[in-house]
């Protein structure tokens, strides 16, 4: 069961010459941590081996990020994604994560590899990524398809796709 804890406004950096990475079977479920992930996220290796990944998941993160993410990777596709963590203590941290399917010799899906990197545009997180994490948030408030038409209608005003839009400044 995922701890309870209150989020605070502390923010703990992620060194930039480092990587945290995760492995996890289809269901989320944490099989592999490294020593950068552990030590930032504040949890053991053992509270974080067989624990969803979600244990740091920020209040803040939209719905609609997560509903993407998984869209991409279980169709066997590899995702980009800005992502606002949450410490054991309750600080937080943000990344720049890349998420890959793994796949058995036969091709089948058998886990995910979150690779995951400091941001390095903060102007870019700042000015539009948190703005438009914000808006998710509220248009999710009217349900998770609200949350994803506000994300299409974004992008289509913008004319750019996902990916476009994540590249462009990072």
């Amino acid at each position: 069961m995922r701890p309870k804890i209150e989020p605070k406004p502390i923010e703990k950096p992620v060194p930039s010459d480092k990587f945290l990475v995760s492995k996890t079977d289809t269901k989320g479920i944490i099989t592999y941590a490294n020593t950068v992930f552990i030590e930032i996220s504040g949890y053991t290796e053992d509270e974080l081996i067989g624990a969803n990944h979600n244990i740091v998941r920020h209040p803040d993160m939209p719905r609609t990020v997560f509903k993407l993410l998984w869209d991409t990777i279980q169709k066997g596709d590899e995702i980009f994604a800005y992502v606002k963590n949450m410490a054991k203590d309750g600080s937080y941290y943000w990344v720049f994560a890349h998420v890959t399917p793994t796949f058995d010799s036969s091709g089948k899906i058998i886990g995910y590899q979150s690779d995951r990197r400091p941001v390095r545009n903060r102007e870019f997180l700042n000015s539009v990524i948190i703005p438009l994490y914000q808006e998710l948030k509220k248009e999710e408030q009217k349900g998770l398809d609200a949350g994803m038409r506000k994300l299409e209608e974004t992008l289509s005003r913008i004319g750019m796709s996902y990916e476009e839009f994540i590249f462009k400044n990072y």
